[in-house]
């Protein structure tokens, strides 16, 4: 079974057993997490959103992205030269039940 799920402003396409990768969720690895925001269940598309239906799956693992390189200039001046950096939170999350 499949399904569509909506979290972190972004949608994932989910199967029991997989696992994947979302913006940083509140709780401790172990924890069971349930996502209600389900967009489509096995080809029954809501609208929005599938009357019934949840995802529920458990923290694996929190951690945090590769590094990404920010780097502002603005010509013809020697001060506005500007570099950052930044690595983004994430969750690691497998998917237990479809339901």
């Amino acid at each position: 079974m499949k399904a569509v799920i909506k979290t972190g402003g972004k949608q994932y396409l989910v199967e029991e057993g997989s696992v994947i990768y979302v913006e940083k969720l509140e709780g401790n690895i172990g924890d069971e997490v349930t996502f209600n925001e389900v967009l489509m269940l096995d080809k029954k598309v809501g609208n929005p959103i599938v009357d019934g239906a949840n995802v529920r799956g458990t923290i694996v693992k929190h951690g945090k992205g590769e590094k990404i390189k920010i780097f502002k200039y603005k010509p013809n001046t020697t001060s506005t030269r500007k570099k950052q950096g930044h690595r983004q939170p994430y969750t690691k999350v497998e998917i237990k039940k479809i339901g």
